[in-house]
């Protein structure tokens, strides 16, 4: 368990897993239920929030996140001993804080509250804007308002008693909400604009979905500057030791391909062996650049906070934009920005040629007879039982 105190060791919450990060798969995660959430004789009535982090974004993912406890406990443990509020109002401190409380064993919020997220990766989200036909895409709405449903489905599937749902509304609150009282139909739904302002019990979703997301961003970050440097590196070592790599390497290197190898880093697609491209230099120094490279990492995200609006943001992705492959799984390749940069400002035009339609059959066709059937003058009733026997059977 976490250590709420603990200023130096990095966070990193149970909502996250890189390699599923790294590798652009959207992941959800649901907490261990407090046990007495699950007596059957007491039958806890429960309240649940709901909310977002990231819808804007055009890097990093976007994530829901549900959160629940009893009722009777919503304003005096969030709101009166805690203080939460619209994750937006509170500083990234505090934020911080609050969801390592949350997932410390034998504190006041780990023992009584539950959560959940469903955590949708820009992959995810620009191959399901991006459908070829207008039929198929599906759209930000769309995925929000299943993304909330099947987390809200999660937590009753886990035998929480929910009763009450708060939710902030995407769209128009009324008609949201009788989406919502459709599929839960035994539960009274609240869904209103601010709900993160207004119930504690949202206010805690937001801050677990912030702090997801801006975590996650973290995470990614330092993924792209390491292999930025690993491949300014391997690319020096190839041009001081005279020797050359293979074609399909220096593109997988320039492109800046990842695999994922353990919990947490990730490497070079065909990264060339210790003996490959590998000066004499003593593996203690190399940890020294490593080090110091992490530290110069964690300063600062040189792309800002991953809003459009952001000019650190469009400046960055301006500057690393590869003119075939755009960017990595940080990148949310449907949005405009993305797209007009990769059309207009640098990319290579693609032209991807419409596939012609094949001609449609006719139900009658299947019932004439074939060309090469009538030239040769077939009786068909002849062979409606089988082929006739020739003298050469008896």
């Amino acid at each position: 368990m976490t250590d709420p105190d603990d200023t130096t060791t990095p966070f990193l919450p149970p909502t996250i897993s890189p390699p599923q990060l790294l590798s652009g798969i959207s992941q959800t995660y649901f907490s261990p239920i407090p046990p007495h959430l699950l007596d059957n004789k007491k039958n806890t009535p429960c309240c649940l929030g709901v909310d977002e982090a990231g819808r804007g974004p055009v890097l990093g993912p976007m994530v829901y996140s549900a959160f629940y406890l009893p009722l009777t406990l919503s304003d005096p443990l969030l709101k009166q001993t805690h203080s939460f509020d619209d994750s937006k109002v509170l500083t990234a401190a505090v934020r911080l804080s609050l969801f390592k409380q949350l997932c410390t064993a034998e504190t006041e919020l780990q023992k009584n509250c539950g959560y959940a997220t469903s955590s949708l990766s820009p992959l995810s989200i620009s191959s399901g804007m991006l459908k070829a036909s207008k039929a198929q895409i599906y759209n930000l709405n769309q995925q929000a308002m299943d993304a909330t449903i099947a987390l809200i489905k999660g937590v009753y599937e886990r035998g929480v008693n929910v009763t009450e749902i708060y939710i902030d509304t995407i769209g128009q609150p009324a008609a949201y909400q009788k989406k919502l009282e459709r599929v839960f139909p035994t539960a009274k739904i609240t869904v209103a604009k601010k709900a993160d302002s207004l119930y504690p019990v949202v206010s805690a979703a937001s801050v677990v979905a912030k702090v997801t997301r801006d975590i996650a961003l973290e995470v990614l970050w330092a993924d792209r500057s390491r292999q930025m440097r690993k491949r300014a590196r391997m690319l020096e070592r190839e041009e001081s030791s005279g020797e050359s790599m293979d074609g399909a390497k220096r593109v997988k290197l320039e492109r800046g391909d990842t695999i994922v190898t353990n919990g947490s880093d990730a490497m070079d697609v065909d990264e060339p062996a210790q003996s490959q491209l590998e000066t004499s230099e003593p593996p203690v120094e190399e940890d020294e650049d490593e080090e110091a490279e992490e530290e110069e990492t964690n300063e600062a995200m040189a792309w800002g906070s991953g809003y459009p609006s952001d000019s650190k943001c469009v400046s960055w992705l301006r500057q690393n934009m590869h003119p075939v492959f755009g960017w990595g799984p940080e990148c949310r390749f449907s949005w405009g920005t993305a797209k007009d940069m990769l059309e207009t400002k640098g990319g290579v035009k693609v032209d991807w040629p419409e596939e012609e339609e094949e001609e449609t059959q006719k139900l009658t066709d299947f019932f004439m007879a074939k060309k090469d059937q009538e030239e040769e003058n077939v009786d068909e009733l002849g062979t409606w039982f089988g082929t006739p026997a020739g003298v050469e059977c008896f």
